[in-house]
């Protein structure tokens, strides 16, 4: 598998964290219903390639992700009767570093930040436009990323945080921001089925914890992510240009109660639930050292949350 593949689908995947799906994510109509939000981390983003560290040096990443969500699930799975749509369209500007040299055992250090900018919409046929704002969200920092790359497995382990720089304040409609911390801790892994490391599996773990929303004393709950992957890279002989495809997927869950003053004892027991499945494809250019790529999911039996599909394209280059 070529160095670009790994350096563009590695870094976007850890460093595309940040608050705006969090922030916005909430009920269409709050007065009939309330979808509880998701986490922070925009899921599906380290699908492929999850354990395999980046080549050393320093590498600049843009992601353009589209989230399109018409169908609000109760916290049993059911769809309720509640019109209206939410769509999130953000641009993710990364940049990372990793070091030549090596520690505990042959793992290399690296680490990086996420410059995000969001736009968002909340629409419902009753009540036209609820809420829609845009500009800079929440930015996200990975000080701590530990990798080894073996013959046939791939793992990292990250450490990181999100700081609330998007806008945010109590009541407004056009809020790009969570207005709270959050903590995460996360591992990949990837597993090659050939010697060639043509066909490979791959999982990504994250947990977020999160601190109390500042001014509602709301305090969300924390979240477990899982992406998973199966691809297939395809290497030209000339070796000037590969092609990456494969099943992807996405699975969330929310492990700990959402508790405030504002939040009564049904919001409180409900656990929201995610679950996606898609397809992704690439093209790396290993000598110019550039990427460019395209991913779709589907999501179904969502509980306690939105449900639609998300869109992403990426593309990279490395130094």
């Amino acid at each position: 598998m070529g160095s670009i593949f790994t350096v563009i689908c590695r870094w976007q995947a850890d460093l595309l964290f940040f608050s705006v799906l969090g922030s916005i994510c909430g009920p269409v109509l709050p007065v009939q219903a309330h979808a509880q939000s998701r986490g922070v981390y925009p899921l599906g983003m380290s699908a492929i390639n999850s354990g395999i560290t980046p080549e050393p040096g320093f590498t600049y990443a843009n992601q353009l992700l589209f989230y399109s969500r018409d169908q609000v699930k109760s916290n049993g799975g059911s769809t309720l009767p509640i019109a209206g749509s939410n769509s999130v369209l953000m641009d993710m500007n990364s940049f990372m570093w990793v070091s030549r040299k090596t520690v505990l055992g042959g793992a290399h250090y690296s680490a990086g930040a996420t410059l995000p900018i969001a736009k968002n919409d909340l629409t419902s046929d009753v009540n036209g436009n609820i809420s829609g704002g845009g500009g800079f969200a929440d930015s996200f920092y990975v000080p701590l990323v530990l990798g080894w790359n073996h013959k046939r497995i791939g793992l990292r382990v990250l450490y990181g945080f999100l700081a609330p720089t998007g806008r945010f304040a109590i009541g407004a409609s056009d809020n790009v921001g969570s207005g709270y911390w959050s903590q995460t801790i996360s591992s990949g892994q990837t597993l090659y089925f050939t010697k060639g490391k043509s066909l490979a599996l791959s999982a990504y773990e994250m947990y977020e914890s999160h601190t109390t929303q500042e001014g509602t004393r709301t305090h969300p709950g924390d979240t477990f992510d899982l992406d998973y992957s199966v691809a297939r890279t395809f290497a030209f002989t000339d070796s000037r240009t590969q092609v990456q495809v494969g099943v992807v997927g996405y699975v969330q869950r929310q492990t700990t109660p959402k508790t405030g003053s504002a939040i009564t004892p049904t919001q409180s027991n409900e656990r929201y639930a995610v679950n996606a499945i898609g397809f992704a494809s690439g093209v790396a250019f290993p000598r110019r050292k550039t990427n460019v790529g395209v991913r779709f999911f589907e999501e179904f039996a969502n509980r306690a949350t939105f449900q639609g599909f998300s869109l992403q394209v990426s593309g990279g280059v490395s130094f």
